[in-house]
């Protein structure tokens, strides 16, 4: 096994693979956390909690922070622009069940760039060494950081903040391909996620566009990262890790998943997001992710539009049902 094909070591806790889900708001839920990791993730970091303590005891955070039946370790990604009000926060999640704290300095987000808090910290390299060796010095549990490799096209310095990391005590670094000028459009780049890579001795692990087996085994060969980070690949797709860590090991890809384990999995997804959130609310986030499924599976944009006026979480239980019965008779139908 080469390194980029081992496990990652993220202080004490070695992690089941080197397959990380990234954290993402409004995504990464405990409910899609548990099922990702139950189909081969080997870390899944919680959605970003502000550090702003006034924002702390609202139902939206109280979810965030609800890690009940996760296996260790349980990472919590944070965020904000102050050194000490994130030390606070650190502490604070960790008294509440965080095993590795997570610090964004990655998302690209208007609401939270305007802030200076995410990738706009990316501009004061001075802040970003006063954050880390704050938030280091609050905890005892590890403490990582996710980044950009640049503010724009023309300062990407993602290097000098990995050493910067590196020399503050940070444990493990995952980089996303883009600047903040880029948010989400083009492509990601991985040339200076290999820089990175090569300019610190901490684990690094690669994010950005990693849709397939084919691009994961891509990235690691090319930038010699020792762990990849899936985001929007897995949404619809939670399987993804399972399929790229086959594919790793053995240079095959596993066959696609059959419709019966689609229906399985997604209705199983929906029904822990309404018992997780309650009806009203659990209904109306499951709309995207059956959106996501059904979009991965390239089957149902009729059904998604009904379903998307569904109101109930049972009748839209019963309307998964119906649709997946749908599809095995038409099935049968074209194999008579």
């Amino acid at each position: 096994m080469t390194r980029a094909e081992a496990a990652v070591k993220i202080g004490p806790y070695e992690l089941r693979n080197n397959l990380i889900l990234a954290p993402m708001a409004g995504v990464t839920d405990r409910p899609f956390r548990l099922l990702c990791r139950s189909l081969g993730a080997g870390l899944a970091v919680s959605e970003m909690m502000a550090a702003n303590p006034d924002l702390r005891d609202t139902r939206k955070s109280r979810l965030r922070m609800d890690h009940d039946g996760e296996g260790e370790p349980i990472a919590v990604q944070i965020a904000g622009a102050e050194p000490e009000m994130l030390a606070e926060a650190a502490r604070y999640n960790v008294e509440h069940g965080a095993q590795i704290i997570d610090i964004n300095m990655g998302c690209p987000a208007k609401k939270v760039c305007n802030k200076a808090a995410g990738s706009a910290l990316l501009r004061d390299e001075a802040l970003v060494k006063d954050i880390l060796t704050a938030v280091v010095s609050a905890v005892s549990v590890p403490v990582t950081l996710k980044i950009r490799t640049g503010w724009s096209r023309q300062s990407r310095n993602g290097v000098t903040v990995a050493r910067i990391a590196e020399d503050c005590g940070i444990q493990s670094l995952a980089v996303h391909g883009r600047t903040r000028e880029c948010k989400y459009e083009g492509t990601a780049e991985y040339d200076t996620i290999a820089e990175i890579k090569q300019s610190v001795s901490i684990p690094v692990v690669a994010n950005g566009d990693i849709t397939c087996v084919e691009q994961a085994r891509h990235v690691l060969d090319y930038t010699g990262v020792d762990a990849l980070m899936i985001g929007r690949g897995a949404q619809g797709r939670p399987w993804i890790f399972r399929e790229i860590e086959h594919f790793i090991a053995t240079g095959e890809r596993l066959p696609e998943p059959p419709m019966d384990e689609i229906k399985q999995i997604l209705i199983g997804h929906i029904k822990a997001l309404h018992e997780f959130y309650g009806d009203y609310q659990g209904v109306r986030i499951a709309r995207k992710h059956v959106g996501w499924y059904l979009q991965t599976a390239n089957i149902g944009a009729i059904f998604k539009s009904q379903f998307n006026r569904l109101n109930d979480a049972q009748a839209q239980l019963d309307e998964l049902h119906h649709f997946f019965e749908h599809l095995s008779i038409e099935g049968e139908e074209k194999a008579a």
